[in-house]
């Protein structure tokens, strides 16, 4: 094992911008244009919109949960980390381009192909965290985590006024799209699919991975990997920080998982949020949200990554509540441009504390881990609004679910001591050049 490695400065900008890149997937797919469009363009109702887009994200989450610590001991074993993420990012590109083609009517092709490009995208992230802990000093990693959600948030501000004034807000949309049958709507996931693509390539010419000896076989990696996991599992008791952590996280970011997936949702169908109106609530909370994450980045860096995720998981609470007593559009605004400010410290906080948590040589694996604290119960959020938003016939029941994942996680998040965290890494100094 190492003990020193120097800092490599075009590997964190290339390692940030590809959340420059990405979030224009979650921002347009995932949260404020296509879910709000499947809804109400696609599904037969609203109402069952909703619960199919719940299932949806609710697959995703499953199989992420299920594959990414193993395949993030493959990526460990073998050296193929950045290989990974390539494959995934060209899958989430891929589906990005096949949203565009289901119609009304068309349930099953649209919610399949959202599927398998959530599938790839939520993977990709297993690999492109797992890079953070090798690229940032210790004293800095909440900051350079907080550049990379801040770009981000930059990143899906962006897209979103591309998509407001080429595709969605005009009588005449670019390229010759149409607005008959929403075509310009979906046309809004070819742009997510071209941003992903470009913005990406910097993460892939800068961003550089030590090289390992390979394995003779793809069998022997599959054994090696599963019996790095077999080790892992054993020895977590060790690692009882991280346990901690991810219990934590596992609980929490249920709330924010479903905000992500029926916040555009919730905005049109509740508040009555036209498609525009949706844009430009999703534009002011990126805004927030990259302000929150790049400040909150050298709060972190300070205080710590306790504090900061415990400091945001009150607010969100406070936040949540406003959104579900919310009686008229100003007042959910409120809430919308709160909830983005401390989103981002919550998420950027989150992956800084596990980058001081992992231990050297097994980040991949670990955060396949963190992956799987993100994802294992994550569809419990959307299922149980899906489900309360049935039940009661409105959305307030279902969205009120996010305040008790949020209360749970905070009370959780009360056992982590994140000294003891970071003196059982161990993991090298890395070097300013």
């Amino acid at each position: 094992m190492n003990t020193s490695r120097v800092v490599d400065r075009r590997a964190i900008w290339g390692w940030s911008i590809y959340d420059f890149a990405n979030s224009s997937f979650t921002t347009i797919v995932v949260t404020f244009i296509y879910a709000a469009y499947f809804v109400q363009g696609i599904a037969a109702d609203e109402t069952s919109g909703t619960g199919i887009w719940s299932l949806g994200v609710t697959a995703t989450a499953i199989f992420v949960a299920l594959a990414s610590p193993f395949v993030g001991a493959m990526a460990d074993r073998g050296g193929y980390r950045k290989r990974f993420l390539f494959i995934a990012t060209v899958g989430a590109i891929l589906g990005s381009v096949i949203l565009f083609f289901p119609t009304s009517g068309q349930i099953t092709f649209a919610i399949c192909a959202f599927v398998f490009a959530n599938v790839a995208f939520e993977m990709a992230n297993v690999f492109y965290n797992a890079f953070l802990p090798d690229i940032a000093p210790q004293e800095k990693i909440g900051r350079i985590s907080g550049y990379g959600w801040a770009l981000g948030y930059a990143g899906g501000l962006l897209c979103l006024v591309i998509a407001l004034f080429a595709l969605v807000q005009t009588e005449t949309p670019v390229f010759g799209f149409s607005t008959e049958g929403g075509e310009n709507i979906r046309a809004t996931s070819l742009l997510v699919a071209a941003w992903f693509a470009i913005f990406s390539i910097p993460t892939f010419l800068w961003l550089k991975e030590e090289k390992v000896e390979f394995p003779d076989s793809y069998s022997k990696l599959f054994g090696d990997a599963a019996k790095s996991l077999r080790t892992t599992f054993q020895e977590i008791k060790d690692y009882r920080q991280i346990f901690r952590l991810l219990l934590a996280r596992l609980i929490y970011n249920d709330g924010l998982v479903t905000i992500f997936a029926f916040g555009g949702i919730y905005a049109k169908v509740t508040f009555g949020f036209t498609f525009t109106e949706v844009i430009y609530f999703g534009i002011a909370l990126n805004l927030a949200a990259g302000i929150g994450a790049w400040i909150f980045g050298f709060v972190d860096d300070r205080i710590g990554g306790k504090k900061t995720i415990m400091f945001s998981l009150v607010g969100l609470i406070i936040a949540s509540g406003i959104a579900v007593a919310a009686p008229t559009k100003a007042m959910f605004w409120v809430s919308g441009i709160l909830v983005g400010l401390l989103v981002g410290p919550n998420q950027s906080a989150s992956r800084s504390l596990m980058g001081r948590f992992v231990p050297d040589d097994k980040e991949s694996e670990f955060y396949g881990f963190f992956a799987f604290s993100g994802k294992a119960t994550a569809f419990l959020g959307p299922f149980f609004l899906g489900r309360l938003t049935e039940w009661f016939g409105n959305q307030r029941a279902g969205v009120a679910i996010v305040l008790v994942f949020f209360f749970v996680g905070a009370i959780l998040l009360t056992r982590v001591d994140e000294k003891e965290g970071i003196a059982r890494a161990g993991r090298p100094e890395l070097q300013v050049d």
